[in-house]
């Protein structure tokens, strides 16, 4: 049988108010920090009572996780419509799309400051760099047209990710007046993922369509199990006993 005080039956309205809920816990938290948010908080922002949080998520920590999900959505969604055609492209605009989130942002860096007890629990540590279970498929595709060097595609994806993270930290090692904006950044750590994986030579107009279908192929594929993840974690659906 269905719980007692279950989210309203609408799906709409279920999923406009828990969008409007992850609304206020992100501006919330980062105004103020994870630590001193509350669920009272969060409720008040959103005009809700505090117990209709409940119906959705059973703790802070699944309404936090949620919106981390929704923030990897919306920065696939945004790199996905740009419609990279290269690796090089795709890098570049994975980079600026996170390093334009703040809550991503805070959640690659450890920053304490947003996430206060949160950076201590694993839960959270590789949600927002995580490249999914197709990429070294997608690698393999590369290599397979010859412009991907020649190597393990594991091996390959550990070089890419030092490189990912070595620049996306880059901001917080440098004095602020020596700092490059975003952009920059994001076009050095594209350069030099491309040197350090390409295979050497340019590709034919054949074989860069077929770079194009293959990273928009990738795209997909993660960007439809980041929703999938999402959908799961918003509360919506009906829960039985």
């Amino acid at each position: 049988m269905v719980r007692a005080g279950r989210p309203p039956q609408d799906p709409a309205r279920q999923l406009e108010r828990a969008h409007r809920i992850l609304d206020a816990a992100a501006e919330l938290v980062l105004r103020w920090g994870y630590d001193k948010t509350t669920i009272d908080d969060v409720a008040k922002a959103a005009g809700v009572a505090k117990g209709t949080i409940y119906l959705h998520w059973r703790t802070r920590d699944d309404l936090f996780a949620a919106l981390l999900r929704r923030e990897r959505v919306h920065m696939l969604a945004e790199v996905r419509a740009s419609g990279p055609a290269t690796p090089r492209e795709l890098f570049e605009r994975l980079a600026l799309g996170l390093l334009r989130r703040p809550l991503l942002k805070a959640v690659l860096l450890s920053d304490s400051e947003v996430l206060g007890k949160l950076t201590r629990r694993k839960r959270t540590s590789a949600s927002a760099l995580e490249l999914g279970p197709g990429f070294e498929r997608y690698l393999r595709e590369l290599q397979a047209l010859g412009l991907v060097r020649d190597a393990p595609a594991a091996d390959l994806g550990v070089v890419i990710g030092s490189v990912l993270y070595g620049f996306l930290f880059l901001p917080t090692a440098v004095p602020e007046p020596a700092r490059q904006p975003d952009e920059k950044i994001a076009a050095l750590l594209a350069d030099t993922v491309d040197r350090a994986i390409g295979g050497g030579r340019t590709p034919t107009a054949g074989e860069a369509e077929a770079v194009a279908r293959a990273t928009l192929d990738y795209l997909d594929a993660v960007e439809e199990v980041a929703a999938h993840k999402l959908t799961a974690s918003l509360g919506t659906e009906e829960r039985v006993s």
